[in-house]
């Protein structure tokens, strides 16, 4: 038995290294300004960083995750159990779509019109060739409430697009988007090798391994980004990859939503904010808190780690989760809500102090 798991686990990290390095690779190699896709990302108002920056690093890691998965889809697995390639290859098609879209969104600009009909289709496909749906939400303590028919398909739909643009929103600092693909699919990843489900586990590993490859030119002062064809494409397989642990029955639909809560919450405290302010939510702005902590005179780098403890965080309190009883779990939740609500008004005490230093000055 210790020989078979030690097999896997070197076929799962040679996996693992291989999507690592071939990230990390095509970043180095995308980020010369010999290379063909050098598109550069021009500071305007909206931006957080000073210089033209490369934006492409997301080929890279989507090439990367793409061949990562494509040997298991192949492959069976060395302890005798197969992925299920039908449902993988779907969720690989799905992604290459929004990627190709995305794509161009980085080189030409597409309208919001097209891009959200894109995800949508890609959704609503995913969804029809796998029955992947949210069948019943459950809050603790509380109430278990049923979806049923078209309600669970609207609400699982819904959710991966809303979490592929959620991505593409909170993929405005440097190292951010990337740290928060790495550190939250390690736990995704190791809640899905707990729970018996090795693909859905290699997977994650996969894609947190082609994040660490892009990060190690992404860290402040970053020297690429990864665009809309990484961020986009890292949200969408986020959203399928929680939902397919959540249809497996390893976690309830709470635990991936506190794993990304630092992405989540903010993107939707951000949201409702601007929407109550009548304003157009599908501009371009510089109105998250994570983005208004840099404009009060934090670095990127200071940011992001602080951001990278939330993380960690809120993996750990997700994985606790999943071992509390009922009362426990609610008050996990209600625990994070007030973090997040105390969080948001510390941000905001952090902008007076910065508007009294530079008036002072």
């Amino acid at each position: 038995m210790v020989p078979q798991i030690a097999k896997v686990s070197l076929y799962w990290l040679g996996l693992a290294a291989l999507a690592f390095s071939i990230s990390c690779f095509g970043t180095q190699r995308l980020s010369r300004v010999r290379s063909r896709l050098y598109w550069v990302d021009v500071p305007n108002e909206r931006s957080l960083h000073r210089r033209p920056t490369p934006r492409t690093g997301g080929i890279a890691i989507l090439g990367a995750i793409v061949i990562g998965c494509l040997v298991p889809v192949v492959i069976s697995w060395p302890d005798g159990r197969v992925a299920n390639r039908t449902d993988l290859l779907w969720v690989l098609v799905a992604a290459l779509m929004i990627g190709v879209v995305s794509l161009f969104e980085d080189r030409v600009g597409l309208g919001l019109g097209v891009r959200l009909s894109v995800h949508g289709l890609a959704a609503v496909g995913l969804v029809w060739s796998t029955g992947l749906t949210v069948n019943q939400i459950v809050v603790p303590a509380v109430v278990s409430i049923a979806l049923g028919g078209w309600m669970a398909t609207a609400l699982t739909v819904l959710s991966i697009v809303w979490m592929a643009n959620l991505y593409n929103f909170m993929d405005g600092m440097d190292g951010f988007a990337a740290g928060m693909t790495v550190v939250g699919h390690v736990f995704l990843g190791y809640l899905a090798w707990k729970g018996g489900q090795p693909s859905l586990a290699a997977i994650s590993l996969f894609i947190a391994a082609s994040a660490a490859g892009f990060l190690v030119y992404n860290i402040p002062p970053a020297k690429i980004f990864m665009g809309d064809v990484g961020s986009v494409s890292l949200g969408f397989l986020t959203g399928v990859i929680a939902l397919l642990g959540i249809r497996a029955g390893l976690f309830d639909v709470w635990v991936p939503l506190l794993i990304f809560s630092p992405f989540i919450a903010d993107a939707t405290l951000t949201l409702l904010r601007r929407l109550l302010r009548v304003e157009k939510v599908w501009e371009a702005h510089r109105e998250h808190y994570y983005q208004r902590l840099v404009l009060s005179g934090w670095s990127h780098r200071k940011t992001v780690w602080v951001e990278y403890a939330l993380m960690l965080l809120s993996g750990v309190s997700a994985i606790v989760y999943t071992h509390a009883g009922q009362l426990w779990r609610l008050l996990i939740l209600i625990g994070w809500l007030a973090t997040y609500l105390s969080l948001a008004l510390a941000v905001h005490s952090i902008e007076r102090q910065g508007d009294s230093v530079r008036a002072e000055a």
